[in-house]
């Protein structure tokens, strides 16, 4: 399906309407016929439970053709030893062809994910753009070193494509991980295996299409789609594959980490759960001036985000304003129809998230902490709501204050000096990502050190960039970082040349 970009909204929540999205297997050397005779699964909207559409449910066959592809694209240099300006300017021409569907993309993701237009149009899709440019301008710009050798002696250490890259996507940010694995690794000349999540596969498709337009070799960037153990399973297993980069829960990321044992130790590169705290201090300049970044850091795409913060760690002093304040601010926060440029929270990706979330509502009362604000499910739309909740008086023995939800529940614990606060953030298995608030410099430098988080934003909730490399401590992450030329570097070997006169 082909969409103008002034209708393309429009287009895709009608074809969502009316059940005719697809999403499909994309490996070059399987006829039609093979091709048609993949199953498929009914794909469903999170907002109204209907079916908008279908993808194929491949299996090991597909993976093992998929690869088999990759692998022969690679040797045959194709995509990996074209010359590097030639490889710039295919990816530009890809970057173009997003931007000019950049509504239909935001759009799929919407009804796909249940995430908000708003969100979907200025940020997940801006973001994805941003990061295709920004190592499509990388391209040419990473350099080898030559060793101090002896003058009779020549040491070259040169950086080379790893081979073929499986990257395995999560449900959350469907365009923007995709971008963030698939960008660089194929900028640095590998072959890509892509498998999106089974619940969001509509912009994964679409942008392979045009990737494939734009003139990237179709054995270079392949789609296999499906369900996480008849696809994710093979493609971690497989012998061929050099590295798998994956973003999702850590229990399946234990998983990749067996699959390498038991295959060909390919590298992993994870990107797993969090826990993150966000920290106020009692000096903080402002309360009004913070209310924002702390409701995002907590909240945001319905709390479904790795490094949401989800305990507020907050001095005893402040506790009480802070709260009235935050609570005011949820006010302006509307859920319903994703597909409405007014919400700003949608439902929860599916029933069995949905009764996950709900089981925290009633788990973390039983536990004794006290309900501050919402804690509802609302009945909307298919009833996969769940209001955006704070619970206060959350204790280090909870499971609020331990377990990743990953849904829109805010713990708030109290704390009465920096070591006690510098202790509670650090408790736990996770460390992705922290925030702090001071108005004291000397304190931020201080403590910023001592979170054990990959990311730790300073008076703000913030990622970093592009430029700045993301990924975490503890069992938040393993092998290597998404963004920065980090990201660029885990998908090339390195090689030393020795050369003697």
């Amino acid at each position: 399906m082909t969409l103008t970009f002034t209708k393309a909204k429009e287009q895709v929540f009608q074809a969502a309407r009316q059940g005719e999205l697809f999403a499909g297997c994309l490996i070059p050397g399987l006829s039609e016929a093979a091709l048609a005779e993949i199953g498929t699964l009914e794909t469903y909207s999170p907002y109204d439970g209907q079916v908008i559409g279908r993808i194929q449910a491949a299996g090991e066959a597909q993976v093992n053709a998929a690869v088999t592809a990759a692998r022969s694209s690679f040797e045959s240099g194709e995509w990996s030893a074209m010359p590097l300006g030639d490889r710039k300017a295919i990816l530009q021409r890809w970057v173009a062809l997003m931007s000019e569907h950049a509504e239909e993309l935001a759009a799929l993701d919407c009804v796909d994910a249940g995430k908000p237009i708003t969100e979907c149009l200025n940020t997940d899709i801006p973001e994805t753009i941003h990061t295709f440019t920004w190592y499509t301008e990388a391209i040419d710009k990473v350099f080898g070193r030559i060793a101090p050798t002896n003058t009779d002696t020549l040491g070259l250490i040169v950086k080379e494509p790893i081979g073929v890259v499986g990257a395995v996507l999560p449900w959350n940010f469907p365009a923007q991980m995709f971008a963030w694995k698939v960008a660089p690794a194929l900028a640095a000349g590998n072959s890509v295996v892509v498998k999106p999540a089974e619940q969001t596969s509509l912009s994964a498709y679409r942008m392979v299409q045009l990737a494939h337009e734009a003139g990237v070799p179709q054995g270079a960037l392949t789609l296999v789609t499906g369900l996480g153990e008849a696809v994710g399973q093979p493609l971690g297993l497989h012998p061929d594959v050099d590295v798998v980069s994956f973003t999702g829960s850590t229990e399946v990321g234990r998983l990749f980490l067996q699959y390498s044992a038991q295959s060909n130790l390919k590298e992993i590169v994870l990107e797993c759960g969090g826990k993150s705290p966000q920290v106020i201090f009692d000096d903080v300049y402002s309360l009004d001036e913070i209310v924002d970044d702390v409701l995002n850091a907590a909240f945001w795409n319905m709390s479904e985000n790795c490094s949401c913060g989800s305990r507020l760690l907050v001095h005893t002093s402040i506790k009480d304003a802070l709260l009235e304040k935050l609570k005011a601010g949820l006010s302006q926060w509307q859920l319903g129809d994703p597909q409405d440029p007014q919400v700003s929270i949608g439902p929860m990706i599916e029933p069995a998230h949905f009764d996950k979330v709900r089981s925290y509502l009633e788990r973390t009362q039983a536990d004794g902490a006290t309900l501050v604000h919402g804690g509802g499910t609302p009945d909307l739309g298919a009833g996969l709501f769940v209001e955006p909740t704070i619970f206060d008086n959350v204790t280090p023995e909870m499971a609020l204050f331990r377990e990743e939800v990953f849904g829109p529940i805010l713990a708030v614990t109290t704390f009465d000096s920096e070591a006690e606060a510098i202790r509670l953030a650090n408790a736990g298995n996770y460390g992705l990502a922290a925030s702090l608030y001071t108005s004291d410099i000397r304190r931020a430098h201080r403590v910023s050190r001592q979170l054990k988080a990959g990311t730790v934003s300073v008076n703000c909730f913030s990622e970093g960039d592009i430029t700045t490399p993301f990924g975490g401590y503890k069992q938040s992450g393993f092998g290597g970082r998404d963004n920065g030329l980090e990201a660029f570097d885990q998908y090339l070997q390195t090689k030393t040349i020795w050369l003697q006169n």
